[in-house]
């Protein structure tokens, strides 16, 4: 039997990269087969390299909330290419994009520029604990916040799925300053300050945690863990690297009215292309260097090419009603995801925050880590492979988000219904 291009090339990729992929979910192992070759995408859909068509709900893992090849970003990289593609020096646009983020995050008076979440995330713990002086930070169980070794403590995401929560190559001295809560329960976080007086740095959390499958935060959790960093001196770090500019226009923090110390950011404000930033307070984010203590370098932070794609992504979120467009698509999903399944007699939960969602196959509710863990993984890999072949991309993984953009079309979303249908009729 001859195998397909996309089969081909994975074979292929093997024999020169680590399991034929640069990150691991990509890989498909949580859900077998073999991963389609992506060649081009355009608007709310994307064609892989034997030409199969997919209505994409994965968006480059929530980056691309314009969808794929927005004119007006295609545009302005064209532009700036021909320009220069790297300098290591400072860009007008640099400050453009920081203005916009400053402006648009309640959290941030000061950022910084770097080329990755994982690099944010890092660099916002080591700031935490230059200021503060203290060591310990407090993470969430199935919270990602990137692949520092400090973080790979009960990970979520790719981690999650690959049954590697705590990594090889982490030393144990190092984990060991690292604390792992529940996300949603109040109680587990306040034993470790009892334990702990005057030594934690820093609470880091996913506001909407989105890398255990999309899990929204309880009624009163988020103030509660405001209240009680701010009782102990402790600074609170969100990761918004997924839900900055994504589940509205002042993010996660301004949809929940809770301020943080710290906010560290990627995917959309790079418009599709690699960065991050971690910004906050000015009395914070005066210990980096060049004007504190804590060091913090990068040749490639502040890339003209993505500073110029995140200014136009999220100048063209500014324009009047694209927020409400996106819950309003992102809310007929759902119902009629949560229609289908009901009909379909399929236990499942739909959890959604703005225009991130994950169907968990779990009759639900999913709060936390170990109600995500309940959920059939089997059930999914078979749903997945369904939906591609009736040419819907989602993640996969059952631990995964998924994300509408302004590209989606009602009739887009009307058609996906339809096929989440007749796959759910397949699983029978």
């Amino acid at each position: 039997m001859q195998l397909s291009k996309s089969e081909s090339l994975f074979a292929e990729a093997q024999n020169y990269i680590p399991g034929g992929v640069n990150s691991p979910v990509r890989s498909f192992k949580a859900v077998g087969g073999t991963p389609p070759f992506i060649a081009r995408g355009q608007g709310a859909h994307v064609w892989d390299v034997d030409g199969n068509e997919y209505i994409d709900y994965l968006g480059s893992w929530g980056p691309l909330v314009l969808g794929h090849s927005h004119p007006a970003v295609v545009e302005i990289l064209k532009k700036t290419a021909e320009g220069g593609t790297s300098f290591g020096a400072p860009i007008e646009q640099e400050v453009v994009l920081a203005k916009l983020i400053c402006s648009g995050l309640p959290s941030v008076d000061s950022v910084r520029l770097v080329s990755s979440g994982t690099e944010a995330c890092m660099s916002a713990i080591r700031m935490a604990r230059a200021f503060t002086g203290r060591d310990k930070i407090i993470k969430f169980a199935g919270c990602y916040h990137g692949h520092a070794d400090g973080l790979l403590v009960k990970a979520g995401s790719g981690a999650l799925t690959h049954g590697i929560p705590t990594s090889a190559g982490v030393p144990e001295s190092y984990a060991r300053e690292t604390l792992v809560a529940e996300y949603n329960d109040i109680e587990s976080v306040e034993k470790f300050f009892l334990a702990n007086p005057k030594s934690i740095a820093a609470i880091i959390l996913e506001p909407v945690a989105g890398n255990m499958g999309v899990v929204p935060p309880a009624d009163g959790f988020l103030q509660e863990i405001r209240k009680i960093t701010q009782d102990n001196g402790t600074l609170l770090i969100f990761d918004e690297v997924i839900t900055g500019f994504r589940v509205g226009p002042n993010g996660a923090q301004g949809l929940f009215g809770v301020t943080p110390d710290i906010t560290t950011m990627g995917k959309i404000i790079g418009g599709g292309l690699p960065v991050g930033a971690y910004g906050g307070r000015k009395d914070i984010m005066d210990v980096v260097a060049p004007l504190g203590a804590m060091y913090q370098a990068g040749t490639l932070s502040g890339n003209p090419l993505a500073v110029s794609a995140g200014i136009i992504t999220l100048t063209e979120l500014q324009k009047p009603g694209t927020f409400e467009r996106l819950d309003t698509l992102s809310q007929r999903l759902t119902e009629g995801l949560t229609d289908a399944f009901h009909k379909a007699e399929i236990p499942s939960t739909i959890n959604r925050v703005g225009s991130m969602f994950t169907g968990f196959f779990n009759p639900g509710p999913v709060a936390g880590l170990s109600d995500a863990e309940a959920s059939d993984t089997e059930m999914y890999g078979r749903y997945f492979h369904a939906m591609q072949e009736q040419g819907v991309y989602i993640a996969p993984s059952q631990f995964e988000a998924g994300f509408v953009s302004t590209a989606h079309t009602e009739a887009d979303i009307d058609a996906t219904i339809s096929k989440v249908s007749a796959a759910l009729i397949s699983l029978r």
